[in-house]
């Protein structure tokens, strides 16, 4: 591997390492500050406002009893859940986008945030089941999603467009199996379906925290662990082959983690729109870095839903809005932008 005077390599377990460029560090750096910013705003931010200084006061164990109850049982895991969502969304898309090589692939598009979704009004509908239920019912409907894409997407490997090309079509059939399941629904279960189909933080607690993190603390490794072959095969699938990669092993690995995490997300959130496709073009376009960018990619999906959700609960007045509003409304904007300019640049 070839280290620029601009780059570094960290050695990781199994004799692997990851080619840490300086501006990429910088920007990772500043995108954690920015994370901790938002996240004492966020938590100081309610119906009973808290100061800043108050919010790390209490975090670290000198706060009062009231600020500890409102900080740490209340708020904290919001906060938690929202920067692990961001974090596991981002890093999917950056996944996606390089297996692809296409900006526009994404777990948006190509239909396993709206196979989560059919999982989800399933139990919903279906069977009445509980909100863990429903976050298992989400798990396994975005990996049937996910795993329908892959085969029909297969021929003598994956490419890029096709895959793309197949997992919009997917995602029109299931946008279609949604609208019916909410036609069959009674008023009570089609408003609760409404309500988790927006995609929302709002009343998250410890019980969605920590699945979440397991999953995060176990892919997240993973998957920065092939940054090196994901880059080969970025380059295409005859030049990772030239330097050993087993593409077709590791594109179906980092597909399958990218996929348990959007499900993850999902299962803990709803469907979060346009975080997993704009967080890593936003990284990239930072930190001017070819390859995938997974670490910023999944640090800048953390930053993006965080102001996400301050801007649901601030900028609305008394209408606080579900986060997934918020992202929609920007998303859909980014997405006419992003298609333009590929436009322009002749990529499409």
């Amino acid at each position: 591997m070839t280290v620029t005077a601009k780059a570094r390599p960290v050695r990781l377990p199994g004799g692997m390492s990851l080619r840490i460029e300086r501006r990429a560090l910088a920007v990772g750096v500043l995108l954690v500050l920015a994370a901790f910013v938002m996240a004492v705003l966020l938590i100081g931010t309610g119906d009973f406002d808290i100061a800043p200084w108050d919010v790390v006061q209490t975090l670290l164990g000198n706060g009062t009893p009231a600020n500890d109850f409102i900080v740490n049982d209340l708020r904290l895991p919001r906060v938690l859940v929202a920067l692990l969502v961001g974090a596991a969304l981002g890093m999917a898309g950056a996944v996606f986008q390089s297996v692809t090589r296409n900006p526009l692939g994404s777990p948006d598009l190509l239909g396993f945030s709206y196979g989560s979704a059919v999982g989800a009004l399933v139990v919903i509908i279906l069977l009445n089941g509980s909100a863990t239920e429903v976050a298992v019912g989400a798990l396994l409907g975005g990996l049937l999603a996910g795993a329908a894409v892959y085969l029909l997407a297969y021929k003598r490997g994956i490419h890029g467009y096709r895959l793309v090309l197949v997992g919009i079509g997917a995602s029109a059939m299931l946008v279609a199996v949604i609208q019916y399941l909410i036609t069959k629904a009674q008023l009570v279960e089609a408003s609760r379906a409404m309500v988790w189909l927006t995609g929302s933080l709002a009343g998250r607690d410890w019980a969605q925290v920590w699945p979440l993190m397991v999953t995060c603390a176990v892919l997240f490794p993973l998957v920065l662990g092939q940054s090196r072959a994901l880059r080969m095969i970025e380059m295409g699938d005859d030049a990772a082959y030239a330097v050993g990669v087993r593409v077709e092993r590791t594109r179906l690995l980092l597909m399958l983690a990218a996929i348990l995490l959007t499900t993850a997300a999902s299962a803990a959130a709803g469907p979060i729109s346009f975080v997993a496709l704009a967080a890593p073009q936003l990284a990239r376009r930072l930190t001017r870095s070819p390859g995938a960018n997974l670490l910023t990619g999944a640090l800048m999906g953390s930053v993006v839903l965080l102001l996400s959700d301050w801007a649901s609960q601030r900028a609305f007045g008394a209408d606080q809005l579900p986060v997934g509003v918020v992202t929609g409304l920007v998303g859909g904007v980014y997405l006419l932008w992003l298609l333009v300019t590929e436009r322009k640049a002749g990529r499409i």
